[in-house]
């Protein structure tokens, strides 16, 4: 029997030392942590040809080749950073098993120039406006963690008479199957006997959060568009359309979530 080598097998850096793998997959754009861990699960990774636990491990990224689906992921030299205003109908991931319109497909090559972007949270199908596209995974990650608080504003357009109660619950917290809401910024831009549009700001992303939120006081959601996402701003980029950011708002992303404190 020959020695074994060294360099095979998914062997934990040494302690205190490495990196985790679902990190290493964000950064190399793969898809954001949440994605990257059930990547990791289902088998698709690879660390030195060996599948590695379903919780992931510590990797040395310049000792170890990382795969997926067998092609070799690594970190890109420089990140891009697309805004996108998405279109009804469109689905919030990077790809999809039944061969739906995805947020990928609207920006197309042209769009992800080459990089391997996966969308920053998610927007519901029946959901439209801004939505973060990048190979960032450090930054995506918290933009979307509670921890970060980052705001996600929305303006959205319900059906039924909102009342003052409704407001005040809205913006205390209301209960919700996996627990109370945590206070949002609510205003509302018009209101009628029958029909109400609202803005409002979140700082959690459960799924459907903001429609289970308007659920809860017994009104149901029309149209919902989100219109800011921290510092980051839609403004007048036409439905289905894109562009990428600028240095000053990719800026401002960092700042809000503490990557850059200057």
């Amino acid at each position: 029997m020959g020695a074994e080598d060294p360099s095979r097998g998914p062997r934990p850096a040494p302690q205190g030392t490495g990196e985790r793998l679902n990190r290493f997959l964000a950064r190399s754009g793969v898809a954001s942590r949440r994605a990257a861990d059930a990547l990791i699960s289902s088998g698709a990774v690879r660390v030195n040809g060996d599948r590695p636990p379903a919780t992931g491990l510590l990797i040395d990224p310049d000792r170890d080749t990382v795969t997926v689906d067998g092609r070799r992921v690594k970190p890109p030299a420089t990140h891009r950073y697309v805004m996108l205003n998405k279109p009804l109908g469109a689905i919030t991931t990077a790809r999809d098993e039944a061969s739906r319109r995805t947020v990928l497909d609207v920006v197309g090559e042209e769009g992800a120039h080459g990089h391997r972007l996966f969308p920053v949270g998610r927007l519901d199908a029946d959901s439209t406006g801004l939505l973060i596209l990048t190979d960032d995974g450090d930054l995506a990650y918290r933009l979307t963690h509670p921890r970060y608080e980052v705001g996600k504003e929305y303006v959205v357009e319900v059906g039924g008479a909102l009342t003052k109660k409704d407001v005040e619950g809205l913006r205390s917290g209301v209960e919700l199957a996996d627990g109370v809401t945590a206070p949002a910024d609510v205003e509302v831009l018009r209101s009628t006997a029958n029909r109400a549009e609202v803005r409002l700001v979140i700082h959690e992303g459960r799924h459907r959060q903001v429609r289970r939120m308007f659920e809860a006081v017994g009104l149901k959601t029309l149209a919902l568009r989100r219109t800011a996402f921290g510092p980051l701003k839609l403004g007048r980029l036409k439905t289905g359309g894109w562009r990428l950011l600028t240095t000053g708002e990719v800026t401002a992303l960092r700042r809000a979530t503490g990557l850059d404190s200057r």
